[in-house]
């Protein structure tokens, strides 16, 4: 399907930028039914919108086929960031060739904004807190206006701009067009539209059985001191000209991209506390591939649309489902494949299938990559490099040279330490996910009034236990009030453990001996070793047999003591 015509200034535009078919949302709003009306559009990130809402206003814009002198705006389009009302305005500029286009962000001169509003322009693009402070110094003029363009309206109201928006939408003349598109509409965004919408047509494009065809998304385990590696693997196994991590908080933002720079990778830092000329850079640096890693914060990243971005990757679980697929929809844009990568420690597993069952996605689930496999990756790249490719003309003549003054070995092994010289050595983790099949066994009444792990006897022997084990000691007891209840989560919480890798666990006056496989015990005293204050103290206690339980008759009819709930998990006192 070609495009239809639209006015001829925009369709030579399209033909400049081979734009050659339309996208689904550019076809939608392109229809008969559509035109002069208001309209309500869903459809997802990098789906063509912005050219979608171009279109929809040229036959608004420019009734008699030419666009008025530059004047009082007569078009708002009002973006949630900087970043995407920077990008809006550059596609604007090459659609509307010879309109005056005005952005008004923050972060930029105020008095320079002011200035170009003064001398007249066709379009403002704009976030909501700036062009509300231009409205209240009146420096914008809005009543010329013929079309309000919402973009990606579900993100400003996530980002609390709705009293600016609807300050900015009552200034507007009630006689204009209002195009509200957005990735999903719910409540806030349908009663936004029923108050500044007229007779609005809905146009969904959003097939909600399959949230991005696009996307490949996998889930990785790792134990819970090991995310800096797992990271780093992860880049390595990729390689992806583009990349973007997605971290909680500013201070993991600092602390991940300062990791990376250490280890080689050429990333930069998107983050709110950056100066507007930073985050410019930042994002020309990973546009222009002199950066391929950029490591950021959920709104620092809003708007982003980098065209080269193959991966992304969720160094921090996102905390709903919508904040999963907008930080996925940085990738898989304009029919380019994607993936996207969940982090997801032991203690974390269980939060992480519910947010992506929650987003209706089908997420892979798997170790991440260790040093031997990315090793073998590395091999098998090197192998299928076109730089292999024949030599011809000069480099035959060069490479001919060589061969006279070297054997081929040798060339072959300086061949492999250039190949090597750039890229980031892996790291060494272990293999956290171990996939299963059985079904859990139901416990007996005697294995659950029991304070010992139901699978390991304590006169069993390793081999009858399925493995070897290693003991451990823990500074808490039955005067503590212990429990493996509570005692299991958190050692697969501060050990990166499994409730596979437990063995026999017995509770003593002073302190708990417990076992763990010998095959997770190394990674398991290296998560230990830098507990904090507050955390019960653990060592060592060799490898030796369990000590037996000491017998500790009740007296018949006798009740747990102290004041609150048997087996409830103590307050641990700051170690000194």
């Amino acid at each position: 399907m070609t495009f239809p015509h639209v006015h001829p200034a925009l369709d030579a535009a399209l033909v400049a930028r081979s734009y050659l078919e339309p996208t689904e949302v550019q076809s939608a709003v392109l229809q008969p039914e559509a035109e002069g009306r208001d309209l309500l559009v869903s459809a997802r990130t990098g789906s063509g919108k912005t050219v979608a809402f171009g279109l929809a206003a040229a036959s608004t814009l420019m009734p008699g086929g030419i666009l008025p002198p530059p004047g009082a705006p007569i078009a708002l389009v009002i973006a949630p960031t900087r970043e995407l009302a920077l990008q809006v305005e550059a596609e604007l500029t090459w659609l509307y060739a010879g309109a005056r286009i005005t952005s008004c962000v923050g972060g930029m001169d105020l008095r320079r904004e002011a200035r170009a509003l003064f001398h007249g322009c066709h379009i403002v693009v704009g976030t909501p807190g700036r062009l509300g402070d231009h409205l209240r110094r009146q420096n914008l003029d809005l009543s010329a206006l013929k079309v309000v363009v919402l973009d990606e309206a579900d993100e400003m109201l996530d980002l609390g701009f709705q009293e600016e928006l609807e300050f900015i939408l009552q200034a507007a003349p009630a006689e204009r067009r209002t195009l509200l598109f957005s990735a999903t509409i719910p409540h806030d965004i349908v009663s936004l539209a029923r108050k500044y919408q007229r007779d609005a047509l809905r146009i969904d494009t959003i097939d909600r059985s399959t949230p991005h065809d696009d996307i490949e998304y996998r889930a990785m385990v790792i134990s819970g001191h090991e995310h800096e590696g797992a990271l780093i693997n992860i880049l390595r196994w990729f390689d992806a000209p583009g990349a973007l991590v997605f971290c909680a908080t500013r201070e993991a933002t600092r602390r991940l991209h300062a990791a990376l720079v250490q280890r080689g990778f050429t990333a930069v830092m998107l983050s709110g506390e950056l100066s507007q000329h930073e985050r410019t850079s930042a994002l020309d640096a990973l546009r222009s591939g002199r950066a391929r890693v950029g490591v950021c914060t959920d709104v620092a990243a809003r708007g982003i649309d980098l065209p080269a971005l193959d991966l992304v990757v969720h160094a921090d679980l996102p905390t709903n489902p919508e904040t999963l697929l907008h930080r996925s929809g940085r990738t898989g844009r304009a029919g380019r494949k994607g993936v996207s990568v969940l982090i997801v420690p032991h203690s974390r597993r269980r939060r992480a299938e519910q947010i992506t069952n929650a987003a209706r996605v089908r997420a892979s689930w798997s170790n991440a990559p260790s040093a031997e496999e990315i090793h073998q990756r590395d091999r098998e790249r090197l192998l299928t490099d076109p730089m292999l490719d024949a030599p011809e003309g000069q480099e035959r003549e060069d490479a001919e040279a060589l061969l006279a003054g070297h054997d081929a070995v040798s060339i072959a092994a300086a061949l492999l330490r250039l190949y090597r010289r750039g890229l980031p050595a892996p790291e060494a983790i272990g293999q956290s996910f171990q996939p299963t099949t059985e079904a859990p066994r139901t416990r007996t009444r005697a294995e659950s009034h029991s304070n010992e792990r139901p699978d390991a006897r304590p006169d069993a022997a390793p081999g009858d236990r399925g493995g070897d084990f290693v003991q451990f000691r823990i500074s808490v007891g039955r005067n503590n009030r212990a429990d493996p209840k509570w005692l299991v989560p958190l050692l697969c919480r501060v050990g990166g453990l499994t409730k596979q890798d437990i063995g026999s666990i017995r509770v003593f006056d002073t302190d708990t001996r417990f076992e763990i496989r010998r095959e997770a015990s190394e990674a398991f005293t290296a998560a230990i070793a830098d507990l904090p204050p507050n955390e019960p103290r653990i060592t060592s206690a060799g490898d030796g047999p369990m000590p037996p339980r000491p017998f500790r008759p009740k007296p018949f009819g006798a009740k747990p003591r102290g004041p609150h709930k048997p087996g409830a998990p103590p307050r641990f006192e700051r170690r000194t």
